[in-house]
């Protein structure tokens, strides 16, 4: 009888650690692996058995503060928290970014449990709404300046033309600069009307790759003549249920962007990669439907990387480090990306800069 309600009681146990739903493992004084949850073998990606013959340090990079939040447990007998820990490895993978719970067992162990709380997802929504929120300002913005600034503007482009025909040689290049500048707002303010564009778009199920294909030839027979462009595709990948021409701008805009990060540089190189992913779901705009996001598009080059003050704004109007950019080309990659339901990232380093397109795949029923 006794034996039967601790068999009960440990499989109660085992019941409630699975439904927690988030990675936990028990770590002991030498620092090996003993324990780990069915999230934890997920998390590892080896089994509870594989993991036992390893110690925690053999996942986690050098030096890396989880090692010593375990071992200030293991010392005190006091649980700790600690927030957004990168354990980024090869082992683990990249963007592992995690909040982290470590307490004791208790009873005399010295065994320490150490629960995960991945962050990265997290985090990729809330930069999402804002990159949303900041292309809705710029639609108000562009709203206004189409009715407030282009009347004047052509006022005064018709006067500067005028006054070009009486006023002295010296004073004419003054009206043509007049002019010119004229022209140059008038086309900003074009690009930024693209924003405040909401009417609906005909969409059908498109191929990722002919797509992509079709980007690749407009550049290299354009602004990256100079670049090695590579693909890694997924060649078994569902069609996206989406528009066309804004899925080209889309990809035409980043691999602008990163040809430009390139520069003159003669070992650049571009690499296209497309493949299918666990995702997470999320609210398509306009319906009350949520989908997953399983279908991953990279556009990675090997640039300087992005500077690191404008790393968390690069998706906000107007934030360029090109010396004529407009800082509008990847806003509208937002706006976009958004309005077709999925989310768009920047992963950067001094190796380079990875943007990364999550979207959800066509399926039947889409284009009823």
């Amino acid at each position: 009888m006794i034996a039967s309600l601790i068999s009960q009681d440990s499989n109660i146990a085992q019941q409630v650690i699975d439904a927690i739903g988030h990675p936990i493992i028990v770590v002991d004084k030498e620092g090996y692996i003993t324990f780990a949850n069915a999230q934890a073998e997920d998390f590892f990606r080896l089994s509870a058995a594989m993991l036992a013959r390893n110690k925690l340090k053999d996942f986690v990079p050098f030096g890396s503060p989880l090692l010593a939040l375990v071992e200030q447990v293991h010392a005190r007998h006091a649980p700790m928290n600690e927030y957004k820990i990168d354990i980024s490895s090869p082992r683990l993978g990249p963007d592992k970014i995690v909040d982290v719970y470590v307490g004791t067992i208790g009873g005399g162990s010295d065994s320490a449990v150490v629960m995960f709380q991945e962050r990265s997802m997290a985090e990729k929504i809330d930069r999402q709404m804002t990159h949303r929120g900041a292309a809705r300002s710029v639609s108000g913005l562009a709203a206004m300046l189409g009715h407030e600034i282009k009347n004047p503007l052509s006022g005064i482009r018709g006067a500067a033309q005028l006054l070009e025909d009486v006023v002295s040689d010296e004073d004419r290049a003054l009206t043509q600069l007049i002019t010119q500048e004229t022209d140059r707002i008038v086309k900003l303010v074009d690009r930024m009307e693209v924003f405040s564009d909401d009417r609906p778009v005909d969409r059908e199920p498109v191929n990722i790759h002919v797509v992509l294909d079709h980007v690749k030839v407009i550049a290299k027979n354009g602004f990256a003549k100079h670049i090695t462009i590579t693909e890694d595709y997924d060649p078994s990948l569902p069609p996206i249920y989406a528009n066309r021409d804004q899925i080209v701008q889309v990809f035409l805009n980043l691999i602008k962007n990163a040809a430009e990060a390139i520069g003159n540089n003669d070992k650049g190189e571009i690499r296209l990669s497309t493949a299918f992913r666990p995702g997470i779901r999320l609210s398509v705009p306009g319906t009350t439907e949520r989908v997953s996001l399983p279908l991953e598009f990279c556009v990675h080059d090997n640039g300087p990387g992005v500077p690191d003050d404008i790393q968390q704004i690069i998706f906000d109007p107007f934030i360029t480090t090109k010396t004529n950019g407009s800082g509008l080309g990847l806003p509208l990659v937002a706006k976009i990306v958004g309005a077709h339901g999925g989310i768009v990232e920047c992963d950067t380093s001094s190796r380079g800069t990875t943007f990364r397109v999550l979207m959800p795949a066509w399926r039947k029923g889409n284009d009823d």
